[in-house]
């Protein structure tokens, strides 16, 4: 693996953050909401199986029109309040898992490059509690005009990098938009394994590596 990979690339949700961390906070956010996170996670299923966009954001807001019954420019408005800015506050707040920033300083040390590439947008999470600066590349990929698992995004990510697919591993906690998706485009794959997973020492096995924290996954890396 070492030997093999040049940059390491990131999911944000999820990854660098225990996700039910986040719900407990936000659940009177999503009970006031409810009903346009109904229909928004609709229009997401449709989007993560969609062909590249030319405008990402005006195909997601007319599918939401379309449940929401209202016009266009509605639905972005309410995109943008209520998801892109309303979660934000609960983002930037949220604990991120131990040793992130160590092990990220250990492989911009050992000379990785990083990246971020995240469904959402990772100005959400403000400087991504203070590492932001560690990022060669930091991209959502919603401005690249797809969700994952699409290879396409993954691929932009690769060029971006200025390096080969193969030669990237990337990290996350999703098996269908990470670790497949990634491994379908020739990347190299990062599993953070649930806790149950972890309870029994269940590796993925369509995963290269899978971890339990952040000082594993370092070790993994660099050794």
């Amino acid at each position: 693996m070492k030997n093999a990979v040049k940059a390491v690339a990131l999911e944000i949700d999820g990854t660098l953050y225990a996700n039910w961390r986040l719900y407990v906070r936000i659940v009177p956010y999503v009970l006031k909401n409810m009903s346009f996170f109904l229909k928004y996670a609709k229009v997401r299923s449709v989007l993560h199986r969609t062909a590249p966009l030319g405008d990402f954001y005006e195909y997601q807001a007319r599918l939401l029109a379309l449940e929401m019954k209202i016009d266009n420019e509605s639905a972005k408005q309410k995109i943008t309040k209520i998801v892109y800015e309303g979660l934000a506050p609960y983002l930037k707040k949220v604990k991120p898992y131990s040793h992130i920033k160590e092990t990220f300083l250990a492989l911009k040390e050992a000379g990785y490059k990083l990246a971020i590439l995240s469904d959402f947008p990772p100005s959400q999470k403000g400087d991504i509690w203070g590492t932001e600066h560690l990022f060669d590349v930091i991209c959502g990929s919603e401005a690249l005009g797809a969700l994952k698992p699409s290879k396409y995004t993954f691929g932009i990510l690769a060029a971006k990098l200025e390096v080969k697919p193969t030669e990237v591993l990337y990290v996350g906690n999703s098996i269908s938009a990470d670790v497949k998706g990634a491994a379908a485009a020739g990347m190299k794959t990062a599993y953070l394994m649930p806790f149950w997973r972890r309870l029994f020492n269940k590796p993925l096995p369509e995963a290269d590596i899978s971890y339990k924290n952040y000082r594993q996954l370092k070790k993994f890396i660099l050794n």
